[in-house]
């Protein structure tokens, strides 16, 4: 019940029944003559004339009726509006839901909006539904699917890159290193600050080389499931890079190509916090919370303002929000600077 619906009520009860009152005492004194306005001033008990006790009922009897319906209003409405919200939030198979269909009464109003809602959430799981079943289905160009020539593409840039400027990397950072090892105490002090620079500069270069191998690197599961892939990206990721990594999983089963969109985000996000966050540990976590899947990274790094038009890293993001909107999930990234960052998503699970 809210207040402003109860003094409402209240206003509209008080102005009915006094008005009716004031009409059946002009019928009553002016129209038929039974009684005279004086009578009202007279005192019938404790003071009281019967003017008073008039209002009296009146306030009472409005206060009681506008307490009644009030509640009779809200509660209807209340679980409409909760059930908005449960839309919104993409909790579609919700248990506010889930109650027996009605056919709705000519004096219950309510109810019509009620099945409307009730409508609505059914059309937008079809969509939903649809549109993931639309996003796992391959498009075929010529003989191959896009989803192969693409892999191929990836596959032939990815080994380029290893055969080349990632075993040029690692050459560099074993000459430096021996170059340290027998000559840093010859060199001057200048000298020995410009080598840690130049270190430093390809520990970075190795770091973005492992974060774009790893964003190229195959995005089909096989015969692996879900957490099966992750678990196996994150634990030949581990002792490669510096970060410390947790992961918490659940064993979920999707379509096929909803389990490849999703670990395709994750390796996204993945190679986001390498390149960008300057992190020194993330956390990757898959549940299956209230028909959706959730799955979240956290990282500790110097994070970044997600109300700004240039945002580092956007690029990779963009294509995360576009392969969840795909599925029909929600994305929300809660970041700010030197406090590290949030990717929480959500993709409906359509069951049928």
């Amino acid at each position: 019940m809210t207040l402003r619906l109860w003094f409402k009520l209240f206003i509209s009860h008080f102005v009915i029944l006094m008005t009716t009152v004031i009409l059946l005492l002009v019928v009553l004194i002016e129209g038929m003559q039974i009684m005279e306005w004086s009578v009202l001033t007279y005192n019938i008990f404790w003071n009281f004339n019967l003017w008073g006790v008039i209002l009296s009922f009146i306030l009472i009897i409005s206060l009681f009726c506008s307490f009644v319906y009030s509640i009779g209003l809200s509660e209807p409405y209340e679980n409409i509006h909760a059930k908005i919200n449960w839309l919104i939030l993409g909790k579609y198979q919700h248990p506010a839901f889930s109650t027996e269909k009605k056919t709705p009464n000519w004096y219950e109003p309510y109810k019509v909006v009620d099945e409307d809602i009730r409508t609505l959430r059914d059309k937008i799981v079809q969509i939903s539904t649809d549109l993931q079943e639309f996003s796992a289905a391959p498009t075929f160009v010529g003989t191959e699917t896009k989803e192969e020539i693409i892999e191929q593409e990836r596959q032939r840039i990815a080994r380029e890159l290893h055969d080349s400027v990632s075993q040029q990397l690692f050459a560099s950072m074993m000459m430096l290193s021996a170059i340290n090892e027998t000559s840093a105490k010859e060199m001057p002090q200048p000298t020995q600050k410009q080598l840690a620079k130049v270190e430093e500069i390809i520990n970075n270069a190795q770091t973005e080389m492992r974060a774009l191998l790893l964003h190229l690197r195959p995005i089909e599961l096989s015969d692996k499931s879900l957490k099966e892939g992750i678990t196996q990206l994150l634990k030949e990721l581990k002792p490669k890079i510096p970060q410390v990594v947790y992961w918490e999983l659940d064993e979920i089963r999707l379509e096929s190509g909803i389990e490849d969109h999703l670990f395709r985000i994750v390796q996204e996000a993945i190679s986001n916090t390498l390149r960008h966050a300057r992190a020194t540990k993330f956390e990757v976590y898959l549940h299956e919370i209230d028909d959706n899947v959730q799955l979240k990274i956290i990282d500790d790094g110097k994070g970044f303002d997600t109300k700004a038009n240039q945002k580092v890293g956007s690029y990779g993001l963009t294509n995360m929000r576009e392969r969840i909107a795909s599925l029909g999930g929600i994305i929300q990234i809660n970041s700010l600077p030197n406090q590290g960052t949030v990717i929480d998503i959500k993709i409906p699970i359509n069951r049928k």
